[in-house]
């Protein structure tokens, strides 16, 4: 009898103990990781590579004789008082570098500067049958010839970033190395006179452009050749820009050659024209 009721003792014991745990509060599971998505951002250095489609639309060359009072200088000999030129050319290649810095990850407005230099080497060449010295006499035979080796600009750029694309506009200092040359000819093909330019000029540019940075999972950026070399570029991007540039004018003493002419004529031509760029840049920094 005793031992029955030790039994029916412990089994209620052990009911309750059961019972009673199952009511104690559970362990709280640990809370989730989270992992921030990366945001890309345009801050950063970056350096490329473009090619570039170059034209000018009627450069004006004007002319004039140095005695005073006789802008064609019949005494000279009649000479084109204006006249124009048009180029165009695809540059072989250029380069580009810059830093930018966006103000918001993700999309907000972006900031930065940039200088390109694209080898242009376009050259226009333009023979004028001018008016002969006497009615009915043969033409003078005017030639220029203007050229443009290459162009550079330092621009600043202010836009909008929507994620990876860039919208932008820029403006600011235009480089390049102008060549200018004037040859005047006597009716019989003879040269009289002769003047040149060849330097380094200044001026301005501005325009705009469109700048797309390459998800991280394309095969552009898993081949990128930094990976062979050991260094990390952090996007590529791709981009289309046009600018407009003004390097202003300059004149040019056409000089008697000796023996055959005298006096002189000054030709003040113009360089402007308009740049069309594409191409890619490796870009640091880019999460």
């Amino acid at each position: 009898m005793m031992k029955k009721l030790l039994l029916a003792t412990a089994a209620t014991a052990l009911v309750t103990t059961a019972a009673s745990a199952a009511d104690l509060p559970r362990r709280a599971a640990p809370p989730p990781v989270f992992t921030p998505v990366p945001v890309f951002t345009w801050t950063g250095f970056y350096a490329g590579l473009e090619s570039a489609y170059t034209f000018t639309d009627r450069e004006r060359i004007t002319t004039a004789g140095v005695l005073p009072g006789n802008a064609n200088n019949v005494a000279l000999g009649r000479r084109p008082i204006l006249t124009s030129t048009s180029q165009d050319g695809f540059a072989n290649i250029g380069g580009t570098a810059g830093y930018n810095y966006q103000f918001t990850p993700g999309s907000g407005i972006v900031v930065g500067v940039a200088n390109s230099i694209d080898w242009t080497d376009i050259t226009k060449n333009r023979v004028v049958l001018g008016t002969g010295n006497v009615a009915g006499g043969a033409p003078n035979i005017s030639q220029f010839r203007q050229s443009l080796d290459w162009l550079g600009t330092l621009t600043g750029r202010v836009g909008y970033a929507f994620d990876r694309v860039l919208v932008y506009g820029m403006g600011g200092l235009a480089y390049g190395n102008v060549f200018h040359d004037a040859n005047f000819y006597t009716p019989g093909g003879a040269l009289q006179f002769a003047g040149r330019y060849d330097d380094f000029k200044t001026g301005f540019a501005y325009g705009g452009g469109i700048e797309f940075a390459l998800p991280t999972d394309s095969f552009l950026n898993t081949f990128a050749l930094g990976r062979y070399l050991g260094i990390k570029y952090d996007a590529i991007t791709v981009k289309a820009e046009y600018l407009h540039y003004d390097l202003g004018s300059q004149s040019v003493l056409v000089a008697a050659v000796p023996g055959v002419g005298t006096g002189s004529y000054i030709s003040r031509f113009r360089t402007e024209g308009s740049i069309v760029r594409a191409g890619f840049n490796y870009k640091f920094g880019g999460f």
